[in-house]
């Protein structure tokens, strides 16, 4: 059977999973579920679930569920890469249920899994251009430097999940749990991100409650803008790219505008659901 026509496409990440129709005529976002590969017993099940649900299409999965933690491993395909070397790596689980493999590079060790679906979407769909630097904000934001359409390199930032971390535990912890906006105490941790001295620059936000400098209102902001501020920092320091896309949802792309901005270049946001679309729209005509 071909993925070329309509098709079940499924982004199955860790603690969420989105699974979307898509064929000739566009695509329907059909569900969006706190169902990711960590709360799945049995993968046959719910794939014949899904298929009961949403109809017998061929499905086609993006994600965690070829990790370790998930169905099956999909061995990851080198960089640089593109839509044609994705699909030809495809791990098939039958002749109509297949998984996307990650990229991978060596020389300075990274992997993404998922992401490489939006990345070459974008290129292939013509949401950002095939040369291009790229940003996907997120637990673990990735920083891609597209070449003719392919990813070519790229960089992984904890930030998310160091920010989520701070929130749980630690001194800070109790300081860190109002909602983090883009407002000025945001700006001003972009400001001291800049410095990339993050050790020194995280305690600064205890010694401003104890010494009444900052109002733990604005705490989680501050914090943010200092995580964000580094990482856009450290990525932009030797790149003289004058535009930076952003692929994400609204509500996180607008940290990262704002960081952009903070370091003088301009940014663009891709949407991250189009993107996705695209790419595995892409990878199944290959097939």
């Amino acid at each position: 059977m071909t993925f070329a026509g309509p098709l079940l496409a499924v982004d199955w990440g860790t603690t969420n999973r989105r699974i979307y129709q898509v064929g000739p005529d566009g695509f329907a976002a059909l569900e969006h579920a706190d169902k990711g590969v960590t709360s799945i017993a049995d993968f046959p099940a719910e794939i014949a679930g899904i298929r009961d649900r949403f109809g017998d299409l061929p499905i086609l999965m993006a994600g965690m569920v070829g990790s370790t933690i998930g169905w099956r491993l999909a061995p990851y395909v080198a960089a640089p890469a593109d839509i044609a070397d994705i699909a030809s790596h495809l791990l098939h689980i039958d002749d109509r249920t297949a998984i996307v493999p990650g990229v991978s590079i060596t020389d300075s060790p990274d992997v993404m899994r998922g992401e490489e679906v939006q990345l070459l979407g974008a290129a292939a769909a013509g949401l950002a251009p095939p040369d291009a630097l790229l940003v996907q904000p997120g637990t673990h934001s990735k920083w891609v430097e597209m070449e003719g359409g392919l990813i070519a390199r790229f960089t992984t930032a904890m930030t998310g999940e160091l920010f989520a971390l701070l929130r749980q535990h630690g001194i800070l912890a109790s300081q860190l749990s109002g909602e983090a906006c883009v407002d000025d105490a945001f700006r001003d941790g972009l400001a001291e991100g800049a410095k990339r001295d993050l050790a020194a620059s995280l305690f600064g936000i205890r010694a401003a409650k104890l010494l009444g400098v900052r109002d733990d209102a604005h705490a989680a902001s501050f914090a943010s803008g200092l995580l964000i501020g580094a990482e856009v920092a450290s990525r932009l320091a030797d790149r003289s790219d004058p535009i930076v896309y952003v692929v994400s949802d609204p509500r996180m792309a607008e940290f990262y505008v704002a960081a952009i901005s903070a370091n003088g270049r301009e940014a663009r946001v891709v949407d991250s659901q189009a993107a996705f679309i695209a790419g595995i729209t892409a990878i199944g005509k290959h097939l």
